[in-house]
């Protein structure tokens, strides 16, 4: 690739980690150019926290659960820059249910993010990467992919599938050069729990105090305190992203 700045597609740049890395990733344009996404609705977060775009930092919505703006923003990549040569997937969202509560939407929508958009984006990059005979994809799973706990099967559930389908990948992409990786973040110090989804059926068991309630009262103070108290951060783990795909 000698020839042009390889080119780094990140999902999820709104917030937490992704923006982190977008922070960092912003201060190596010399040797990269960078395609940061994010919803429609949350890019002015991107713009908020000071980042700007330039002639080789791009700000793109993406939903990664629509097919045509996954379609759309690789066209344009490959058009404008030549293709994708290292996509972090870093995107997703988490369900808070019992494995009795979520619907069949709830499951859609976790695995619509969790699952099938990163492995929809890297359909959509591959066949670039093996003309060039050389690339890497970057999933960003879960600690949680390792050991599920009470509220969070659904969640643990996406992650495990996403880290099954890399582990293939990785063996596939072998004779071409393409290297996979997967980064298992543990416990993060943050208020992201405050953003978890919550399905009807969890919320009617809270309210009512029936059923399953305890495991979602104890669960939530349980992850709140590690969150609070957690020595690992964002940064740090876009530096380790970084150090990997370097």
């Amino acid at each position: 690739m000698s020839h042009r700045k390889p080119v780094i597609l990140v999902t999820g740049c709104s917030s937490g980690i992704g923006l982190a890395l977008i922070q960092q990733l912003k201060e190596r344009l010399d040797d990269y150019r960078v395609v940061a996404t994010a919803r429609t609705s949350s890019l002015p977060k991107i713009a908020k926290a000071g980042i700007a775009p330039s002639e080789d930092l791009r700000l793109r919505p993406l939903d990664v659960t629509s097919n045509e703006e996954r379609t759309t923003l690789i066209s344009e990549i490959e058009r404008d820059w030549g293709g994708v040569d290292i996509l972090i997937n870093n995107a997703g969202i988490s369900y808070r249910p019992v494995v009795e509560h979520p619907t069949e939407d709830d499951e859609q929508h976790q695995f619509s993010t969790n699952y099938h958009g990163p492995t929809h984006h890297i359909r959509l990059c591959l066949p670039e990467m093996r003309k060039q005979r050389a690339g890497r994809f970057t999933n960003v799973t879960s600690a949680r992919r390792m050991m599920a706990m009470p509220t969070m099967g659904a969640y643990s559930a996406s992650k495990f599938d996403l880290e099954g389908i890399s582990e293939a990948l990785y063996y596939e992409m072998r004779p071409w050069n393409i290297k996979v990786s997967l980064i298992q973040p543990g416990v993060v110090r943050s208020n992201s729990f405050k953003n978890v989804y919550v399905s009807e059926g969890a919320r009617r068991a809270v309210e009512d105090s029936t059923t399953y309630a305890n495991y979602y009262w104890h669960m939530g103070r349980f992850i709140a305190g590690l969150m609070n108290r957690s020595n690992a951060t964002h940064e740090r783990i876009a530096a380790k992203i970084v150090q990997v795909m370097e």
